[in-house]
């Protein structure tokens, strides 16, 4: 830690950036910072994203619906380059005034077209509008939202606090690394235990839970976010390991995945998704 401890001021201004991989675009301000209108393609369903790990939830979700017979789940995908501030555009900030992905436009109900944001409410709407991936009897549909939120509640302590500190803060400090590795570690057990029990998240039915918190949770356990699996000894989490590796090998979530993806080997990246060929 440093010898001189930081001493906050008496009030906070925005005097220089905070550095790191996402200085360029932070700003204590919201709203558009470019007039620039968002494509629009064929089918009602239009999705504005980029896959990491918030965005390959919908995506996926999609897919699955499509993978069971939903047909009306056909949708066009388009990149949105987050590290180039396209969240920041008119259009986009329209949809999702929080200027974060992913974000949802349907255009099958009648009037202005509905906007969906935040990934859990686009995954709680799809399931609902196609009556899939989210039980109807109170007590299962309980648990799933249960899971859910868990996921929305427990993930930016993994994002924002440990991705951060560990993978893209400009320095490393014990302190916030130690303190976040530490609260990722409990979330894992937490889940382990779940999972000790249960084939998936909510009990012995895949959901819109599973969805929401593997790409998080799964993805860290499988070695693929923040290059993070060995510090944070994620073979102890024997329970997450098996239900991580088995949503791994569905068609959907494969297919899924590759939505909005700009980065890897080329035969997993589908920059944007118009049709089912264009992930084959």
């Amino acid at each position: 830690m440093s010898d001189t401890p930081y001493i906050p001021p008496k009030v906070w201004t925005h005097d220089a950036p905070s550095g790191g991989k996402f200085a360029s675009i932070n700003a204590p301000t919201a709203g558009a910072r470019e007039e620039k209108a968002l494509p629009v393609g064929k089918h009602p369903l239009q999705l504005y994203s980029l896959a990491t790990p918030n965005g390959v939830k919908v995506s996926i979700m999609l897919e699955e619906l499509l993978a069971a017979g939903h047909a009306g789940a056909e949708y066009d995908a388009w990149l949105i380059n987050i590290g180039e501030g396209d969240q920041f555009g008119s259009g986009f900030v329209k949809i999702n005034p929080n200027s974060k992905i992913p974000a949802l436009a349907d255009h099958s109900i009648a009037g202005e077209p509905l906007r969906v944001f935040e990934s859990g409410s686009i995954l709680v709407y799809l399931a609902e509008k196609f009556g899939a991936f989210l039980p109807t009897e109170i007590r299962a549909r309980a648990e799933t939202l249960n899971w859910l939120f868990w996921q929305m509640g427990s993930a930016p302590f993994l994002g924002g606090g440990f991705g951060h500190f560990y993978a893209y803060a400009p320095e490393k400090f014990e302190y916030p690394i130690n303190r976040y590795a530490m609260e990722v570690k409990r979330q894992l057990d937490v889940l382990d235990r779940q999972l000790a029990d249960n084939r998936f998240v909510a009990g012995n039915e895949y959901t819109i839970a599973d969805m929401a918190i593997w790409p998080w949770y799964g993805g860290l356990v499988l070695g693929e976010l923040y290059d993070a699996a060995e510090f944070l000894s994620v073979q102890d989490y024997k329970h997450v390991q098996r239900w991580a590796a088995a949503v791994a090998e569905r068609p959907g979530v494969i297919r899924g995945r590759k939505v909005n993806r700009t980065w890897g080997e080329e035969s997993e990246q589908a920059p944007e998704r118009h049709s089912a060929a264009d992930l084959d």
